[in-house]
């Protein structure tokens, strides 16, 4: 019905104007049509429906200020009305990271040699290789790491053949894990991952546990090679 298309439509535009200004957080209170501008710089949904958003903003001016009491004025049809319900609903509930297909992650144990860990390396095509003692997560090992203290120990004089005879954990460094990863829960938006990318230019990875706490199993290891497909879940 006509009237329930209005209702349907002004519901799902207050629920998107809610999202929109939690996405934002900036100050002042914008209008929709420019608060759905500014938020196409930073989500993708946002982006790919910026236009059509545009447009519902006029509409819904001409909806409310035509809707009596007794009759509804102006409506929207069956076609717009779905497409600010799908809107919202994105907004709303957007996808988790938990429905990403769980990589097989290539892991070593701390005991192992640094040249075993350049082998798994080079064998699986990954940069990030977790270390572990047992079966818990203790540190990442990556290029820059291996780099850093390849130049270490020879501008100090030592042979490289020393650094790889050494156990992985002894060149794990504590702080590589807040300055270089970030860990997120499996429940987290996938939003989230895509945002910590844009917000972290020397980020290396997104490792997703369980709850997003570093020390348990590691489900996944996203990179930004991973971005197109985070965003191509964000726009369907």
């Amino acid at each position: 019905m006509p009237q329930d298309n209005a209702l349907e439509f002004i519901s799902a535009y207050n629920i998107i104007d809610a999202r929109l200004r939690t996405l934002y957080r900036g100050k002042g209170n914008l209008n929709f049509s420019d608060l759905v501008r500014r938020c196409a710089d930073h989500n993708p949904v946002v982006r790919k429906y910026e236009d059509d958003l545009v447009f519902c903003a006029k509409l819904r001016n001409v909806i409310v200020h035509t809707t009596t009491t007794d009759r509804v004025v102006a409506e929207p049809c069956d076609e717009i009305t779905q497409l600010m319900t799908h809107v919202a609903e994105l907004l709303s509930s957007p996808p988790r990271l938990k429905l990403l297909k769980d990589k097989q992650v290539t892991g070593i144990s701390a005991k192992e040699t640094v040249e075993e860990a350049l082998i798994r390396i080079a064998k699986s095509d990954y940069s990030n290789l977790p270390v572990y003692r047992g079966e818990k997560p203790v540190g990442m090992l990556n290029n820059r790491r291996l780099v850093r203290a390849i130049g270490s120990l020879l501008s100090q004089g030592g042979a490289l053949e020393e650094l790889l005879a050494l156990p992985c954990e002894d060149i794990l460094r504590g702080e590589d894990i807040m300055r270089y990863y970030r860990v997120l829960g499996k429940e987290t938006p996938i939003q989230d991952a895509v945002d910590a990318f844009a917000e972290n230019r020397k980020l290396l990875a997104v490792i997703v546990t369980h709850r997003g706490n570093w020390g348990e199993p590691i489900l996944n290891i996203l990179t930004s090679s991973d971005i197109p497909r985070l965003l191509k879940y964000l726009e369907d």
